[in-house]
């Protein structure tokens, strides 16, 4: 006998069906052409969805583990559990025979095959209420029992709880996702801890840094972010078994207490019919948080990747093509992918937030959105987890072009260097900076060394001498704390 458990991570696989895909005859194709599209006749001719079938992202940045989760078959079994488990503790309270609770593992514990998807969207075309014909559709193989499921129930308390399985499932599944792409990121960062590299700010050459460091805070800002996931996982694992307008008038609360534990969730303290979106809400913010940090580091590969820098890029496989025109391309595809990804993920945040104003003890207001954000966010963000674990894996690392740039700009990245120098042998933090600035200025228009022209400054040589600025133009200054970020970040230098 199968049992949704949240317990773990989830892993299924689903045949698929009438409701994998939506079904068109490609020997009729669509009629799209501007004569017709004003023709409203037309539009009946188009294929339309199952009832059932969730809206979620297309087949190419979609993974199978995720996408089972918002499958029919999966959620009409959560859906029956949900039933039963409220049976058992009915039959165990007293309200409803045993043997009612006992028919109903004995006869509707069965897989939701497309026969059975079918028959429940059926149904559903007359009744117009899909919890309704999943009840109807349950009871045909029930039978005369079937009159004691659902006893004190709402549609809200079925829906909102398999949602937050569903959600529960998918968290589970992003969190591993996330483990993946850490390790990725820490290993990467150990091995190119001490590979120096130029910081930029603004875009512009700034200080030394290194490329380890680099990943290193990339690396910290995941784990912030997988700490965020836990957190919003665990708010979201609620059960509501209450009732309408939240109140147990027709149900015991010990019931939603036995589904609770049954499905791995906690009882909502206040469910008003419906599980408050703010914790909805805050899931889907965890999750665009997350995607903005895949675009940081996604956004950062692309400008390493970049002609005039070319200091890391993606694996490019060979006979693989980066341009239709141009053979020589090798585009940054992938993070450029990454990027859009993230903005598809974080476009759930805004109506997930929205979704938590409903009138009074409930509304349905939410219920088209999550329908689509549900399925959409989550495959998206698993998908884009695991190609950035990927690109990280496999992501090509140029040392030598990166000292070449830090060694463009003949020495100017040491400048603080030299002007904390001067201020310590005396001089003021205003003339300190002009004596800097003004020479830093003349390698930018000529090109010449920094350090030769420190040294024929008369102002600066009255009061650091020739040893004293050569000994500031060196690169472990920059590097030399490295070890104690590495000791906060991952606990060993």
């Amino acid at each position: 006998m199968v049992r949704v458990s949240t317990a773990a991570p989830f892993d299924v696989k689903v045949s698929p069906g009438a409701h994998s895909r939506v079904d068109h005859n490609p020997a009729t194709p669509f009629k799209a052409s501007l004569s017709n599209w004003a023709n409203r006749a037309d539009f009946s001719k188009l294929p339309l969805p199952h009832p059932h079938l969730e809206t979620r992202m297309i087949p190419r940045y979609s993974r199978p583990s995720m996408t089972a989760i918002w499958e029919p078959t999966n959620k009409f079994r959560i859906w029956f559990e949900i039933e039963a488990h409220a049976c058992d503790a009915q039959a165990e309270l007293g309200v409803i025979p045993r043997q009612a609770a006992k028919a109903v593992w004995d006869k509707g514990d069965k897989p939701y095959t497309a026969e059975r998807i079918a028959r429940i969207d059926e149904i559903e075309r007359e009744t117009h209420h899909d919890v309704i014909a999943f009840l109807t559709e349950l009871a045909e193989h029930v039978g005369g029992e079937a009159r004691f499921i659902h006893q004190g129930l709402t549609s809200s308390d079925i829906g909102d709880t398999c949602l937050a399985v569903q959600l529960t499932q998918a968290a589970d599944i992003l969190l591993a996702d996330m483990e993946a792409l850490l390790a990725g990121l820490k290993k990467r960062a150990l091995e190119h801890k001490m590979t120096v590299c130029m910081g930029r700010s603004h875009g512009i050459h700034a200080e030394p840094v290194t490329f380890g460091l680099k990943l290193a805070g990339f690396y910290a800002e995941f784990r912030r972010g997988r700490e965020r996931l836990r957190t919003a996982r665990r708010e979201i694992a609620t059960c509501a078994i209450s009732g309408a307008v939240g109140t147990f008038a027709n149900i015991d609360p010990r019931v939603e207490e036995h589904v609770a534990k049954k499905l791995g969730l906690t009882p909502e303290p206040v469910s008003t019919q419906v599980i408050p979106r703010d914790r909805h809400a805050a899931f889907f913010a965890a999750l665009g948080v997350i995607a903005s940090s895949i675009e940081r580091l996604a956004t950062e590969i692309r400008h390493l990747q970049r002609t005039e820098v070319r200091e890391a890029e993606e694996f490019f496989a060979p006979g693989q093509k980066g341009s239709s025109a141009m053979p020589h391309k090798r585009n940054p595809i992938l993070t450029e992918n990454l990027t859009g990804l993230a903005r598809m993920v974080r476009s759930a945040v805004v109506p997930a937030l929205e979704n938590v104003a409903l009138w009074h003890e409930r509304d349905i207001s939410h219920s088209s959105v999550e329908r689509m954000i549900g399925p959409d966010a989550t495959i998206t963000l698993d998908f884009a987890l695991a190609r950035l674990a990927g690109v990280v894996e496999k992501l090509l690392v140029y040392p030598d072009a990166m000292q070449r740039n830090i060694d463009r700009l003949g020495g100017l990245v040491f400048s603080q260097r030299v002007l904390l120098a001067l201020t310590q042998a005396g001089m003021s933090r205003e003339d300190a900076y002009k004596a800097v600035q003004r020479n830093a200025m003349e390698v930018w228009k000529s090109g010449k060394s920094f350090l030769d022209l420190l040294r024929a400054d008369g102002e600066v040589t009255a009061r650091l001498e020739a040893k004293e600025l050569t000994a500031l133009f060196d690169m472990g200054y920059h590097t030399r704390q490295v070890d104690a970020i590495f000791e906060r970040v991952f606990g060993e230098s």
